[in-house]
């Protein structure tokens, strides 16, 4: 007995000290982020992670504010971009809970006077980037047509041709978002802006949360950057989010904020079980293929390790890994910086199985470098539902 005892307290003590030399997953987590703010260029960075329902990481690395070398601190706050779609996703939702929207309603049941092209289209379409719809926001110049001049501008979109028929394809764009916040205005009886703040940012306990640009003083702002075109130079971007476009972009936020928001989705404070399902469903084509986007979310990945997004400004990303309770936020105030290119990173170190997934960013990047050893060898890594590499100053991105 003394000897099966001896050898059990022997074992238990090699474990341990196994346990003790193995770097935790915090710390292997810091030390990447640290490497990749480096080679990305990125002045300053958020991270956090949320498992099981509570924030189990929560860093601040970097420069929020380049000219006077103020650091990033957990209350610093940075543009979400199109992220915010995320958002209004759960705001139609709750007003779906509330019996007000149908998701599969036309349009024209809830706003008069649209052309006649676009009346059948539904929420749903709205949500889910499929529409068909003409883009308030030129591809060309990723600004307002014509800029500046909204009345000017809502004109000129409702007299261009559909882009296909409802449901035939998906296309990123930014009218569907101008009119989920019209709906949303009409239907809650407010602004969409008060709608979401007293509906989930309050709910959540975000203090430091709110809608804004450029010409907006928002308390503690990381103002975002790019790099010029010898690769070297900081440039500042001169966000410009319009107050009609904001329930598709305009959001700031820290990641703390963003963690709580989460939870409070995760606990079902903010929506039902049955609603968050409906939340993160692909939407369907006409032919019957999924669409790469949710209800406001793009899906990155279906079945094994699914995932679920929110990606904005090729700066700032969340996603959300519903299967196994684990969520992973990155903002940073970089254009270009792509933050989303890492989370699959960042999450594998808290669901190693993650590692095997072929055509996660994780392998991609690990190969990238030089870290085969790491990951196993798998396919080309995945695209989100949309471009990371180009900045959208009208609300994209």
């Amino acid at each position: 007995m003394n000897a099966i005892l001896n050898a059990a307290v022997f074992l238990f003590a090699v474990l341990a000290g196994a346990a003790a030399a193995a770097p935790s997953a915090a710390g292997q987590v810091e030390r990447y982020l640290q490497a990749e703010m480096r080679a990305r260029q990125i002045p300053g960075l958020q991270v956090a992670v949320i498992q099981r329902g509570k924030i189990v990481l929560a860093k601040s690395y970097g420069v929020a504010e380049l000219p006077h070398a103020i650091p990033v601190t957990p209350d610093s706050v940075f543009s979400i971009n199109s992220a915010t779609k995320s958002f209004t996703g759960v705001a139609i939702m709750q007003l779906v809970e509330q019996g007000k929207v149908d998701l599969s309603a036309p349009v024209s049941r809830y706003l008069q006077d649209l052309p006649p092209a676009w009346q059948a289209v539904t929420v749903a379409q709205l949500l889910n980037h499929t529409s068909g719809l003409p883009d308030i926001v030129a591809r060309q110049t990723w600004q307002v047509a014509p800029a500046g001049n909204w009345d000017a501008a809502w004109r000129q979109v409702q007299a261009m041709p559909m882009d296909f028929a409802p449901g035939e394809r998906f296309r990123y764009n930014q009218t569907n978002y101008l009119l989920l916040g019209k709906i949303i205005d009409q239907l809650s009886g407010q602004p969409f802006t008060q709608f979401i703040r007293q509906r989930q940012f309050d709910v959540a306990g975000m203090r430091r949360t709110g809608f804004g640009d450029m010409q907006d003083v928002i308390p503690g702002r990381a103002p975002s950057y790019r790099l010029d075109a010898d690769g070297k130079t900081y440039k500042a971007m001169v966000d410009d989010f319009p107050p009609f476009l904001r329930a598709g972009a305009g959001i700031n936020t820290s990641a703390d904020n963003l963690a709580r928001w989460i939870i409070a989705l995760q606990k079902g404070r903010l929506l039902s079980p049955a609603s968050l399902r409906t939340l993160w469903q692909p939407g369907r084509l006409a032919d019957g293929r999924a669409a790469p986007w949710a209800l406001g979310w793009p899906v990155i990945r279906e079945r094994e390790y699914r995932t679920v997004a929110g990606i904005g400004g090729a700066r700032s990303a969340f996603y959300l890994y519903p299967d196994h309770d684990l969520a992973v936020i990155i903002l940073t105030n970089l254009a270009g910086a792509a933050p989303e290119q890492m989370l699959d990173i960042v999450a594998s170190h808290y669901l190693p199985g993650l590692k095997q997934v072929s055509g996660s960013y994780a392998i991609h990047l690990a190969a990238r470098a030089g870290a085969s050893g790491w990951f196993r060898t798998a396919g080309p890594a995945t695209g989100t539902a949309q471009n990371p590499g180009r900045h959208r100053p009208a609300g994209g991105g």
